[in-house]
């Protein structure tokens, strides 16, 4: 009888468990999924639309491909080019 219901309440304790791992990733994606939108929401008012189309591209793309640096690269390179950058230097 001992052995039945350690078995039973080990069996209820995993349950818990996975469903405590389930919770935390739903949790985990939505607040990503927010952050992300709000990136996308950024990148769309602070470029052009051409720019925001390859910022947003290349955001997609890096996170398929779990490598940030995609993203960055592309990133400083449009505010390296841009007329606003204030570490550009102006012609004399």
């Amino acid at each position: 009888m001992q052995k039945k219901t350690r078995s039973l309440l080990e069996e209820l304790e995993s349950l818990y468990v996975d469903r405590d791992r389930k919770h935390i990733m739903e949790n985990r994606a939505t607040n990503v999924m927010s952050s992300a939108i709000r990136l996308v929401e950024q990148i769309e008012e602070t470029y052009t639309t051409e720019e925001s189309e390859i910022l947003i591209r290349k955001l997609l793309n890096a996170i398929r491909l779990k490598d940030p640096s995609k993203f960055n690269r592309t990133l400083r390179k449009l505010d390296a080019n841009s007329p606003n950058n204030p570490t550009k230097k102006k012609p004399d």
